[in-house]
């Protein structure tokens, strides 16, 4: 018990504690001095236009943006799984996003996308006009290309781990039973990859609410209103000092991951059981 102190020590000091006081802060009138308003807050804000858009940006970007990725992993996965040659430079060409500092790598982007950038100046060469591809509707789709471009290398490494990790002697016997490559696909593939599939479901729902980051440095504070997700609404409560609506957003958004995330592991129980 000695030697977990400092552990829980830790954990109690930079979350434990946290989390009750933004509990706490959800709860009250204001920060200071504050008396108990219950769910006042809550009310208010699923009442809030601007909250209510910032939500459901960050639904649609994760309905469109996590089935994408899942998509391209796995097909990327099943092309580097086979006998290619430079396949081990693919792959580290892959996942060079990930130690790449998104920083600098966000200039790239700001260059290619911006209005007199590097993709207006290609598309005027051929006689289409330019295009502000970040403050139109098309913002949503340039979020989403970075959000692949950064997280498809990491999720398709673990999906090929669990490729590799099938044994060769099960698409033998299907083979010499008369299955065809789709039957075996159907019936082996996405059978025993189910487990890594689902935790690079998880880890990809994750990391799209994680994507204010390359948003934020590409577009700053208040970006076209098709990108204006839930954490934009978070800093920017958290600027004007709104501690209150910060911590209540912060909330619901935390109850919503957690929700689905659960979900997701109930319908990975059914579904390991049915096997």
């Amino acid at each position: 018990m000695m030697f977990l102190l400092p552990s829980l020590a830790g954990f109690s000091v930079f979350f434990l504690i946290p989390f009750g006081m933004g509990f706490y802060f959800s709860l009250v009138d204001s920060p200071v001095g504050g008396s108990f308003a219950g769910f006042t807050n809550y009310r208010e804000l699923l009442g809030n236009p601007v909250f209510l858009r910032a939500a459901a940006n960050t639904f649609t970007f994760t309905a469109i943006s996590v089935p994408l990725n899942m998509l391209l992993s796995l097909g990327l996965a099943m092309l580097l799984n086979r006998k290619l040659p430079f396949r081990s430079s693919f792959r580290i060409a892959f996942l060079s996003p990930l130690v790449v500092p998104v920083a600098s790598v966000v200039l790239v982007w700001q260059a290619l996308f911006d209005l007199h950038g590097m993709l207006n100046g290609w598309f005027s060469r051929i006689g289409a006009g330019g295009k502000d591809w970040m403050e139109s509707g098309a913002a949503l789709g340039v979020v989403i290309v970075v959000y692949l471009w950064k997280n498809i290398g990491y999720n398709m490494v673990l999906l090929l781990a669990g490729l590799q990790n099938i044994p060769a002697d099960y698409y033998e016997a299907a083979s010499i039973d008369g299955a065809g490559k789709f039957r075996q696909w159907r019936s082996i593939t996405l059978v025993y990859l189910t487990p890594t599939a689902f935790f690079v479901f998880i880890m990809s729902i994750i990391n799209s609410f994680k994507v204010f980051r390359e948003t934020y440095l590409i577009a700053g504070d208040y970006p076209d209103a098709s990108i204006y997700m839930l954490q934009h609404y978070m800093n920017n409560m958290f600027k004007s000092l709104d501690y209150q609506k910060l911590t209540s957003a912060a909330f619901l958004m935390a109850l919503t991951i957690v929700l689905l995330v659960w979900i997701l592991f109930r319908t990975e129980q059914r579904i390991a059981r049915s096997l």
